[in-house]
């Protein structure tokens, strides 16, 4: 996910609006949320060539629901941290983990968010027990000797190449925030991941040296009465995948 895709223009046309806003992406597990599994050539129920189990499958997949409502049920700070400790695991290249989250707690700091969103996604953003921005942090080549000790050269490199630094910042916490998000429903959580905000005004409101810049905005909390929108459809394998 690019910065481009958070601006205003586009996020007022399509991705805020409350009818697809951010469709299907995180955790809410509810009674009618099951979903048709294909089977195999066998007549096997295809998820069954999985190692992780049916319940996980359903907490972190199958069943999980973008949320668009919340409780006021609050999110504690340890919860937060054994999200932080899932997500780090995940793959980057040359490990470099550039994702950073800012937590936008008081209400202060809440009100000049919520200004900065689009349409439907304020009163979300107003409502959510906790608000994460999502970032890449473009000066994260400063940690390479500590996360990538076997070629601490590699700072340098991305000191000389701003352009190339950048990109692999972007790329990378994006793989990352997938990560997130998949962490966000581990802890049971709903998750609401928007990319309908003015992505300048954020970076400029909190993140004005410059260093971080945000990718998303995600709402998390416990889902609230009208949390789900109907469940879209997916695209099948043979519509995704080629052999050649």
């Amino acid at each position: 996910m690019s910065t481009d895709i958070a601006t205003a223009d586009v996020a007022t046309a399509d991705i805020a609006t409350a009818d697809i806003a951010t469709a299907d992406i995180a955790t809410g597990i509810t009674a009618d949320t099951a979903v048709d599994t294909p089977v195999d050539t066998d007549g096997r129920l295809i998820l069954d060539e999985l190692l992780l189990g049916k319940d996980a499958q359903e907490l972190l997949f199958t069943a999980a629901r973008t949320a668009n409502a919340f409780t006021d049920e609050p999110v504690s700070d340890d919860q937060l941290r054994a999200i932080h400790e899932l997500t780090k695991w995940g793959p980057t290249a040359a490990n470099t983990q550039p994702l950073r989250v800012l937590y936008v707690r008081s209400p202060e700091a809440r009100a000049r968010l919520v200004d900065l969103m689009s349409g439907n996604n304020k009163d979300k953003t107003r409502q959510a027990p906790v608000v994460a921005i999502v970032a890449a942090d473009t000066e994260f080549h400063e940690f390479v000797p500590q996360v990538f000790p076997i070629r601490p050269e590699l700072k340098d490199h991305f000191e000389a190449n701003p352009a190339a630094r950048e990109q692999s910042a972007t790329f990378n916490a994006a793989l990352q925030a997938g990560y997130y998000l998949l962490a966000i429903r581990a802890a049971g959580l709903a998750a609401g991941p928007m990319g309908g905000f003015d992505a300048e005004g954020v970076n400029d409101e909190f993140f004005p040296d410059g260093r971080w810049r945000a990718l998303m905005v995600v709402n998390i909390g416990r889902p609230g009465e009208g949390a789900w929108f109907d469940r879209l459809p997916r695209l099948d394998y043979h519509d995704v995948a080629r052999s050649v």
